[in-house]
């Protein structure tokens, strides 16, 4: 007995960064041995906690920029195409909050860059060879394009010509990009491992990068990633613009970007629904277990399986409580058959298990929000056919309360997604309990603490900002005076005379 104890405590121990004892050391005090494995648990839980809760921070606002950046690309390609000063109105509308999300997005994002050191040493010593390279090449690819032509973007209206500022505008926005490619083929890599092989000293080490990059899951994750992102910017711009018509029904932009929020949210949100559904059909062949967590199935199924539509998750029993199911129709969404079988966690090692009622929940907030969404498509389809778009307050009204919901369900996806692969961090290869760095739990408190302290204050006085700035009436596109938006501004030392004598001569500024 004591020999399983003390190996038990090793293995906790080393975790946790302590060196083994002996068997007699063990005996003499058991109870500072129990005290000392329920800090290591403590420590592990905290620090899980501390990411969870600064990736969800972070995962905001690329959630948002992202589909903006794409937003402003096309707004900025109808003024050109068009003339219409609306369109510029929007797009330096836009452009500002676009700013803001994008900064408070890698600042977010470095911060959780630092906790693979301090929290996860040992996933990042064991993981690095291949997670490392990965998150290189977003920094080379990405980050540089997007700094390269974020200040021409920002600042360079009226100072480089019409079409050197629409290019930065699209390399922004294609940055924007390629940052989530490299993310999640990443983060799809601890999914569905593969590519690798495993060296003397328990490394994962990389063998064939194809495999590694474009790993079984990562096809359906990046579409459901990227259309969720443009399915929460659609209904961020289309509350704004409900906001506005509520308040002045004629505003010409309120209706401009109302119209094409609605057109995206129309088109989207089917093409979602329908990512989700392959990427679940992926799912099950790859982490079953996050599939039964997601379903509730606690219990095999062998002549079709419920889909529980709602219950009380038991994980200590390992049953659904006060479960509400339709007869048979996971197994016809799952296998697309109603009487195929399908196995629950009854089949899976208890020690294998995820957190179900976590799984379980953030699953069905990111389903129903999603069904709202294709309502919402649908009814600002039927006000557009019968002429009422701008009239129909309660369709305005919908679309306001809407505006989070796609943050919210992108979220819920990420927790579903993320708490479904535990107790794993490199899935059925690598346990969270064996990734984490030789913490203390006061100092992973103390941490987690300031983290929440400073978050709150800088991103919630941030976000304050964002919504006073949407709250804001767009104003009509103006060009600054003198600017030459057919080339770039005259260098320094050289003045612009004709231009100078002209505008004091009276004459009007450029005609768009």
């Amino acid at each position: 007995m004591l020999q399983q104890i003390a190996a038990t405590a090793g293995r906790r121990r080393r975790t946790c960064g302590h060196a083994p004892v002996g068997i007699g050391a063990l005996a003499r005090d058991i109870t500072q041995e129990r005290v000392m494995m329920a800090d290591c648990e403590t420590a592990v839980t905290l620090a899980r906690a501390q990411f969870a809760f600064t990736v969800m921070f972070h995962f905001m606002f690329p959630s948002f920029s992202i589909g903006l950046a794409s937003y402003l690309a096309v707004i900025e390609g109808l003024w050109l195409k068009t003339g219409r000063l609306v369109y510029l109105g929007l797009f330096r509308f836009w452009l500002k909050i676009f700013a803001i999300v994008f900064a408070m997005g890698v600042v977010s994002g470095i911060v959780m860059s630092y906790q693979f050191g301090t929290n996860w040493a040992v996933f990042s010593d064991k993981a690095g060879s291949i997670i490392g390279p990965l998150m290189g090449y977003e920094v080379l690819t990405a980050f540089f394009l997007e700094a390269g032509f974020l200040g021409v973007m920002l600042f360079g209206m009226g100072r480089v010509g019409r079409r050197l500022h629409f290019t930065a505008t699209v390399l922004v926005a294609i940055g924007t990009l390629i940052s989530s490619f490299w993310i999640i083929s990443a983060n799809s890599w601890m999914h569905t491992p593969a590519g690798f092989a495993m060296n003397t000293a328990g490394q994962f080490v990389p063998v064939d990068w194809w495999r590694i990059v474009f790993n079984p899951s990562f096809p359906y994750r990046i579409v459901h990633t990227v259309l969720g992102a443009y399915l929460t910017t659609s209904l961020i711009v289309g509350a704004v613009g409900a906001w506005h018509l509520l308040r002045e029904p004629a505003e010409v932009h309120a209706r401009v970007m109302f119209s094409m929020a609605m057109w995206m949210v129309v088109i989207v949100g089917p093409l979602q629904a329908l990512a989700g559904d392959t990427q679940g059909l992926n799912t099950l062949e790859h982490e079953p277990a996050k599939i039964m967590a997601m379903e509730g199935h606690y219990q095999s199924h062998t002549h079709g399986a419920p889909l529980y539509l709602f219950g009380v998750p038991d994980q200590q029993a390992g049953r659904l409580r006060y479960a509400i199911g339709l007869p048979k129709v996971s197994s016809r969404v799952l296998r697309h058959d109603a009487n195929a079988p399908l196995a629950g966690l009854d089949t899976v090692p208890r020690k294998d298990w995820p957190p179900v009622p976590i799984v379980f929940w953030s699953f069905r907030v990111m389903v129903g929000l999603g069904l709202l969404m294709i309502a919402l498509g649908a009814a600002g389809l039927v006000a557009r056919a019968r002429a009422k778009l701008w009239s129909w307050r309660w369709l305005h009204r919908f679309a306001l309360a809407m505006g989070p919901s796609g943050t919210v369900a992108v979220l819920a996806g990420w927790t579903t997604t993320e708490v479904g692969r535990q107790p794993f961090t490199v899935y059925g290869l690598l346990r969270t309990t064996d990734s984490v760095s030789p913490l203390a739990a006061p100092a992973v408190a103390a941490s987690l603490a300031a983290f929440a302290v400073v978050y709150f204050i800088v991103f919630g006085t941030g976000i304050w900002y964002l919504l006073k700035l949407m709250a804001r009436t767009p104003q009509a596109g103006e060009i600054p005076p003198g600017a030459d938006l057919e080339g770039p501004i005259r260098t320094a030392g050289i003045t612009p005379a004709p231009a100078v004598i002209a505008t004091t001569a009276g004459s009007a500024p450029h005609d768009l």
